[in-house]
């Protein structure tokens, strides 16, 4: 059983015959009973330290370990290719706990960051509000940027919100023996298995593709089984696992990932195409769509993704225009899901980075859903055109 789409279907299922269960069983419990004092003991010692529940142990407090949650983690490290996963409350408490397990709690507070990243998660590494120092840079300065306090080298790729390509292998190379982060969020396990490439951990906000329905919010990090350890310590210290409601919607969501990301991808990729040469656009944003030079379509991420972004010629007043006069397309943030979303990152995401790496005001990101690509263009279409009046439309960001 090796194709990803039967993998999607089956995995984190393994007890559901012993337990007389056909769908992801919901355990709300917010304590457990206890076996006896020590066994007890025993087991909230395990847990709280990053453990697994122990034989004949229980597993105590929600705080510490959920059977939901550990069922989904089970099904998104096999569509890793992982020995395990951690899920967190949201993507960024994911990201807070692999920098607090790489870093400070082990006396190398210093964070190599590639940009561009996640508005949340450049915001967060430059406010040194973990007790990090973070140096940002590109793709090929990793190695410069090195420290002997390095604790972690983060990295997205696609990047957020230009969609440009990161070479993972190369960037393991020049991190040498110092562990790398990549948020595979904009690829998913379908496209990309950043382990696969020498990558320490593979996090997700898994609110994005994997949840896919703008349901649920949470995160999760793909990782080795020490790696693991290490981030459900600190998840227990900060009390910030996933909810066992959110788990078992990203449980359920997962089996059709990998129909939802190849329907939208296709979409995507006809978007960004039909709308390369429009007038009212500078440039489209789209992996592939003008060559793969490094090949990284091909040996990394198989495939294009269903994330396309555009640079509007009237600059920010037009990008504002359209974002605000879709009809199908949402005007919100967040994407993956199954209906298509539009945004303005440098306004909204990207808002807190420093004006040197945010993205340009003239950009806007969008997340194609599962609508007919027809009626998708024909809502761009109508929304560049009230570009063309010469009507003012909004001020500038600053």
């Amino acid at each position: 059983m090796d194709h990803l789409d039967t993998l999607a279907v089956h995995a984190g299922r393994a007890d559901f015959a012993s337990l007389g269960v056909h769908t992801p069983p919901l355990d709300l419990s917010s304590t457990y009973p206890l076996p006896d004092v020590e066994r007890g003991g025993d087991s909230y010692e395990a847990l709280a330290t990053g453990g697994t529940p122990i034989p004949g142990g229980s597993h105590v407090y929600a705080r510490l370990w959920n059977p939901t949650v550990s069922r989904f983690e089970e099904a998104l490290a096999t569509l890793e290719a992982a020995e395990a996963s951690v899920a967190f409350a949201s993507g960024m408490a994911a990201l807070t706990a692999a920098i607090l397990s790489h870093t400070v709690s082990i006396g190398r507070p210093h964070v190599v960051a590639v940009r561009p990243l996640y508005g949340g998660s450049d915001h967060l590494l430059a406010s040194g509000l973990l007790g990090t120092q973070a140096t940002f840079c590109g793709p090929d300065e990793v190695g410069a940027s090195l420290r002997p306090e390095t604790g972690l080298v983060i990295v997205e790729t696609p990047a957020n919100p230009t969609l440009e390509l990161v070479d993972i292998a190369a960037v393991v190379a020049q991190a040498n023996d110092v562990p790398v982060l990549v948020d595979n969020t904009f690829a998913t396990p379908v496209l990309q298995q950043p382990l696969a490439h020498g990558a320490t951990m593979s996090l997700h906000s898994a609110t994005k593709y994997l949840g896919g329905h703008g349901d649920v919010v949470g995160g999760v990090i793909a990782c080795g089984s020490e790696c693991a350890a290490a981030l459900r310590r600190v998840r227990a210290i900060t009390g910030s696992i996933l909810h066992p409601l959110a788990a078992y919607l990203l449980h359920r969501g997962l089996p059709t990932l990998p129909l939802r990301m190849r329907a939208q991808q296709e979409t995507a990729a006809q978007i960004a195409r039909r709308l390369t040469g429009d007038d009212a656009i500078a440039e489209v944003f789209y992996p592939g769509l003008h060559g793969d030079p490094m090949g990284l379509l091909t040996r990394q991420q198989h495939g294009t993704g269903a994330m396309v972004s555009l640079r509007l010629r009237g600059g920010y007043d037009a990008a504002a225009r359209v974002a605000a006069s879709t009809r199908l397309f949402t005007h919100a943030v967040s994407l993956g899901g199954v209906d298509s979303l539009i945004q303005h990152p440098a306004a909204l995401t990207h808002r807190p980075v420093a004006p040197e790496a945010r993205p340009d005001a003239d950009i806007l990101r969008l997340s194609i859903g599962l609508e007919h690509v027809d009626d998708l263009f024909d809502d761009l279409t109508q929304a560049l055109a009230l570009t063309r009046d010469g009507k003012p439309t909004a001020t500038t960001v600053h």
